[in-house]
């Protein structure tokens, strides 16, 4: 933790007896509600005298003598035998907690003081690493953002396209068709089909960890029903107005989730049309129920949007946002395989599986 980033402030009369955090201090969480967040820590780095205290629910760890090294002691909790440990001594129902007392009992390997310092310079690389390019795709998202919202509603102009843009109801454009009243015993674990539910359709992508299976097409389901590769969807109840594409063959439209069918307009830009936060505040708005929202294929249709009418320069404003997103996704690709690459460095490093060449 650099205490150079801004961090909340209190009244020095509020600090009372607290200690002050100190380079080098670890700040561990005392609770959490899952066994991930358990003793969760961070070691402080760049105090410069400024006055910090550790907040509500952490405890604050300091080094008596010169056991560990600057910088290695953040690490300690990635150690898999110490997390073990840890998830051992946590206890409750709800949420789980560790005790001072419980803390004292957690033991440590402790490789010496050389290969601290190699260990933790070759995990800090990787979180340099790690950090520039969660840093490059936030920049990359802002700058999608920002690019969304003036190509998609017309202020900013492609080059070499000047016609006119019309505001349309959806229902112009674009039709919907409703999913099939699968009942849940026909479900499988294994199939040949996969059946898409309010649950796969995710804002822009479609989940199919949960997908439910059957083995056999019902006789009476509509061709429409019968998706392909690329079909837009919408989900109509729960977290309504969520838009995805179709990634797999042999997917199946269940009740519920909504098969929107282009209309003289590139389904392409229809997508981040859709996609857009836009639509999707509209559709929480245009909803109803109590416990789980619903929203009508009227209500969809109904929604007004500023469509440009050369269909050309439609795909062409696909085209550059499609082109924006594949490189974002690329990004986060190679952040998870980096964040991969550095978990297993320490499970091998800090257990002593693989050793440091030290001088």
């Amino acid at each position: 933790m650099d205490l150079r980033e801004d961090l909340p402030a209190i009244d020095d009369d509020q600090v009372k007896n607290y200690d002050l955090i100190n380079d080098g201090d670890l700040i561990v969480a005392d609770a959490s509600e899952d066994y991930e967040g358990v003793c969760k820590s961070v070691e402080v780095k760049n105090n410069d005298s400024k006055k910090a205290i550790s907040g509500l629910h952490t405890f604050l760890l300091r080094g008596k003598g010169d056991f560990f090294v600057k910088g290695f002691r953040g690490y300690i909790r990635y150690n898999p035998l110490v997390k073990a440990s840890m998830d051992r001594l946590a206890t409750g129902l709800k949420v789980y907690g560790v005790s001072k007392s419980n803390l004292k009992l957690i033991q440590i390997p402790r490789p010496s003081l050389l290969e601290q310092s190699a260990i933790t310079n070759v995990l800090s690389d990787a979180d340099v690493l790690i950090g520039q390019l969660e840093k490059l795709i936030e920049k990359k998202k802002k700058i999608r953002q920002g690019t969304t919202q003036k190509i998609l509603t017309g202020v900013n102009r492609l080059v070499g396209f000047d016609g006119k843009w019309q505001t349309k109801n959806l229902g112009e454009i674009a039709d919907l068709k409703n999913g099939y009243s699968f009942k849940s015993s026909t479900y499988e674990k294994r199939g040949e089909f996969l059946i898409v539910t309010i649950a796969n359709v995710q804002n822009g992508y479609m989940d199919i960890n949960e997908c439910n299976k059957i083995c056999d097409l019902p006789s009476d389901i509509q061709d429409h029903q019968k998706l392909k590769v690329g079909d837009l969807l919408i989900s109509m109840t729960g977290n309504v107005g969520r838009i995805c594409l179709v990634s797999q063959p042999r997917c199946l439209l269940n009740q519920r989730v909504g098969k929107i069918v282009p209309l003289n307009v590139d389904k392409a830009f229809l997508f981040y049309l859709l996609k857009d936060k836009k639509f999707l505040k509209q559709m929480i708005i245009n909803s109803q129920g109590g416990a789980q929202m619903n929203i009508g294929k009227n209500d969809i249709l109904s929604y007004e949007c500023k469509v440009p009418i050369d269909l050309k320069e439609q795909s062409a404003i696909a085209t550059i946002l499609s082109d924006m997103d594949t490189e974002i996704e690329k990004l986060e690709s190679q952040l998870t395989k980096y964040q991969n690459i550095k978990q297993g460095m320490m499970q091998t490093l800090l257990t002593g599986k693989i050793r440091l060449l030290t001088k």
